[in-house]
């Protein structure tokens, strides 16, 4: 296998390891308000988490700037639980959310919690060709989290279109569970 699947195979299994739901969990609450006619913020959202991602990760690769573990592990459940209330109170406005700047700039920065989450592992399974390998991880990454996003707007479409449940009780019901999956996370992480 040459270097270029291995990391592109590191970046899909890092976000689809069932012991490591953290990313699914996350991905799901960014797309829950989404449908298949909005299908392209909901990519651009999906993105933006990967790039900050992938900028965490450099930073940290390169000790450029680094944060402490405990502090990652437990704000990494309070993104997935932020993303997953904004994503309820904005399923009974008027106005639906969208991938404007600001959620679009929140959602990047929510991934660099995420990356720095991971970068102890990347630098020990790096073997010097930082670059390349963060572009191949990011790939990888990029990829599983588009695979994710696909099945919940199609979820999305099966409950709302052919099952006609109202897009509000469907985004509210996915962000619901999220929440409760993610509250352990957050307890068993706990700073205070």
């Amino acid at each position: 296998m040459t270097d270029f699947w291995l990391y592109v195979t590191l970046g899909l299994e890092h976000v689809l390891d069932w012991n490591a739901y953290d990313h699914t969990l996350f991905i799901v609450a960014l797309c829950a308000s989404y449908t298949l006619k909005t299908w392209r913020r909901a990519l651009v959202l999906v993105t933006f988490f990967t790039l900050g991602h992938s900028v965490s990760l450099a930073l940290a690769t390169y000790k450029i700037f680094t944060v402490n573990s405990n502090w990652v592990e437990f704000l990494i459940p309070v993104t997935i639980l932020a993303t997953a209330l904004v994503t309820i109170v904005h399923a009974f406005r008027k106005k639906r959310l969208h991938a404007g700047l600001l959620f679009g700039v929140l959602t990047f920065f929510f991934g660099m919690i995420h990356g720095f989450g991971f970068a102890g592992y990347f630098k020990m399974i790096n073997d010097g060709n930082i670059l390349t390998h963060l572009i191949e991880f990011a790939i990888g990454i990029e990829i599983a989290q588009v695979v994710i996003a696909s099945i919940i707007l199609f979820l999305g479409y099966v409950f709302q279109q052919i099952l006609k449940l109202k897009q509000s009780y469907w985004v509210v019901t996915l962000s619901a569970i999220v929440i409760v999956l993610a509250i352990p996370m957050l307890m068993e992480n706990w700073l205070f």
